[in-house]
């Protein structure tokens, strides 16, 4: 604990520092101090998130190049407090194209708070799907070309290093639900990839701003950032029955390509998006397998509208998941439907905002419901109050129905 304490003080004395000569030497600096309290409402009444934050943006222009740095602190009263950087890159800017070197989260697509065609940057799920989505997606160290022809824009990223997306460790309420009539055993040596020539990833993406409407067309050569779980089993030879189970992470390489639009039809702003993946893995309970995972292609793909009404902001999403030549043992369904439904109203000038916002399962009946309320109380002083609902019983929402809680945040931006 005195350790975390010295580390705490050492780093937010090392950003005074920084920051006071960035003011010296005319640098812009913005950023915002936080405090998030998240109570489960349970009978214990425990509290299950207690975050103060620290997070800057450092930025520097001159002539034809720019940089920012983008550093953060998270610090927990009784967890290892956690430091680092969200951004930190280089812009080039030459008469028709800019270049980008260095990490810095990359966001594709027209979806809300879904991931189809947005995949560059990896995902931060340690706390699931709760995080603000800026720090959901994950800085991803790559160089991003962007050439500009009139209203359209060709655009190349290559990253040479794979990123992982960030799972919730086995200690988390937020680690999925597993059911095995064993105790599994986890084995993480190959759930690393060798940074090398061989294993980087490549990304393209041609969009274009037209009178009727906005599209985007893009492809990739990449690593699954979210594992795959093999599972290999112990049969024991006297019983013939099963006597151990090995969970084995591992990520596999994917291709995919995919596109998304959005264009205004009277009052309505209609949003679609879509993406097919080549060389998905999927677990199976086909007894001939030997580790329970079976290669498929499949369909990531929305449809949805927004709209406003009385000064109410409303909006939709239908997102479905579809796995081809899908078969009786493959334990995901062959079509995963979900719905999305946000809708807000500001109050008091724009100062109070009342907002709903709803992840839908309608595989499983299961829910998560997420009202809140912002209170701008003074300029860049923010209170919020929400809670996260659980509903059903299994399910990607389902499963986590006994997290529900309210929580708080306090937030000075500057």
């Amino acid at each position: 604990m005195k350790k975390s304490y010295l580390k705490l003080v050492w780093s937010v004395w090392a950003l005074f520092l920084f920051v006071n000569s960035a003011i010296a030497q005319s640098l812009n600096w913005t950023g915002y101090v936080r405090n998030y309290v998240g109570m489960l409402s349970s009978k214990t009444n425990e509290f299950n998130i207690i975050q103060n934050t620290l997070n800057l943006n450092l930025e520097h222009s001159k002539d034809k190049v720019a940089f920012k740095v983008n550093p953060y602190i998270y610090q927990y009263p009784s967890q290892e407090m956690e430091i680092g950087l969200r951004e930190a890159y280089m812009d080039i800017y030459f008469s028709s194209m800019d270049v980008r070197i260095g990490k810095q989260q990359i966001i594709w697509g027209k979806a809300d708070g879904v991931f189809i065609t947005d995949i560059v940057s990896p995902k931060d799920l340690s706390e699931f799907l709760l995080r603000d989505f800026n720090e959901i997606r994950m800085g991803v160290t790559a160089v991003k070309a962007d050439y500009y022809l009139g209203n359209n824009t060709f655009e190349l990223v290559w990253a040479p290093a794979f990123t992982s997306t960030q799972m919730p460790d086995q200690s988390s309420i937020w680690f999925p639900k597993m059911d095995f009539p064993v105790v599994p055993v986890f084995d993480y040596s190959q759930n690393q990839i060798d940074a090398s020539l061989e294993n980087s990833e490549i990304f393209a993406k041609f969009s274009a701003l037209t009178s009727a409407v906005d599209f985007e067309i893009m492809g990739g050569a990449m690593w699954d950032d979210e594992p795959t779980t093999h599972i290999t089993k112990t049969i024991n030879p006297e019983t013939m029955q099963l006597s151990g189970l090995t969970l084995t992470p591992q990520h596999h390489q994917l291709s995919l390509a995919g596109g998304s639009f959005s264009a205004t039809l009277g009052g309505f702003v209609l949003r679609g998006e879509g993406a097919f993946y080549s060389g998905k893995y999927f677990n199976s309970d086909n007894p001939t397998l030997a580790d329970a995972t079976i290669e498929r292609n499949y369909l990531h793909y929305l449809i949805g509208a927004d709209y406003t009404l009385w000064d109410v902001k409303l909006s939709s999403q239908f997102i479905q998941q579809t796995i081809l030549d899908h078969d009786e043992y493959i334990q995901n369904d062959e079509f995963e439907n979900t719905m999305t439904i946000l809708a807000s109203k500001d109050f008091l000038r724009e100062t109070l905002r009342l907002e709903l916002f709803s992840y839908i399962g309608l595989n499983h009946s299961d829910a998560l419901i997420r009202p809140k309320v912002v209170y701008n109380l003074a300029d860049g002083f923010e209170l919020l109050l929400g809670a996260n609902i659980f509903v059903g019983s299994e399910g990607n929402f389902g499963q986590y129905d006994k997290n529900d809680m309210i929580y708080t945040k306090i937030k000075y931006s500057f």
